[in-house]
């Protein structure tokens, strides 16, 4: 299996906070990977950081075998007259949309909807890199009948909805643009038992029968781990653990920190 995303050694910083520490890990194509870790690990500013919302102060993230972020701090001459002999031929640091132009689609923590939009004019937003009409057309009606009480309800204001509803519509927005990599920060945050499983339910087939590779980010880790393939485990900002997700479910470490055994 070939790697998609490749993160070496990164480091961010929020002042003199360091949220980031040396952080390595990979997702392979058509995998799901999860990565879990308790509130303020900095999971969150990972997710940031892959599409360019937070800038390295070290490390690499790799794409499709492209450098899509970088940074020279820290880094031996050699490498740094490397970056600067390529700069403008792939190993610059891309902004974010030009990163969700290669195939990157970030659903946050949260959902940030547009709330006094309709449903649909929050799709149209999912479409903003897409150039032909037809397909924005073809697209929301994909996703009205993968996600139909979206169709049902393509003209409310977003507000209206319920949070799972939000949630599905969140995912359908990031959709829009037919990413190969989408990454989903805690898609089941504050919703009920029932609607996270239908939610892990769509994940599942995004996966399958859309061929998009997952990246998932959740607390709630028995639902992450019983979901992907691998996964990882994030403390202050350090990945402690990496293994099979079925071999980190019956992890000693794992169960008594996250699955409350």
């Amino acid at each position: 299996m070939s790697k998609l995303l490749s993160i070496d050694s990164i480091h961010v910083s929020y002042g003199n906070i360091k949220a980031l520490k040396d952080v390595s890990m990979h997702v392979d194509a058509g995998d799901i990977v999860c990565l879990i870790g308790a509130n303020g690990a900095g999971k969150s500013t990972l997710l940031k950081a892959i599409v360019g919302l937070e800038p390295l102060i070290g490390g690499s993230i790799t794409y499709e075998d492209r450098i899509i972020a970088h940074s020279n701090k820290g880094q031996n001459s050699s490498m740094s007259s490397f970056f600067r002999r390529n700069k403008g031929n792939g190993v610059n640091s891309l902004r974010t949309d030009e990163i969700a132009g290669l195939g990157v689609a970030l659903v946050p923590e949260g959902r940030r909807v547009f709330a006094d939009m309709s449903v649909e004019e929050n799709l149209d937003m999912g479409a903003y890199l897409v150039r032909d009409d037809a397909k924005i057309a073809k697209k929301k009606e994909e996703m009205y009948d993968f996600f139909p009480i979206l169709g049902a309800r393509r003209k409310q204001k977003t507000r209206s909805l319920s949070g799972g509803e939000q949630q599905m519509m969140a995912i359908a927005r990031a959709l829009m643009s037919s990413p190969r990599l989408l990454l989903l920060d805690e898609p089941g945050l504050g919703l009920a038992p029932l609607i996270i499983a239908d939610i892990f339910e769509k994940i599942h087939i995004i996966n399958k029968e859309e061929n998009v590779t997952v990246f998932l980010v959740e607390q709630n880790a028995r639902m992450a781990l019983k979901a992907s393939k691998r996964g990882y485990v994030m403390e202050n900002g350090r990945i402690v653990l990496a293994d099979d997700s079925d071999k980190l479910l019956s992890n000693e470490k794992v169960r008594a920190a996250y699955l409350g055994e």
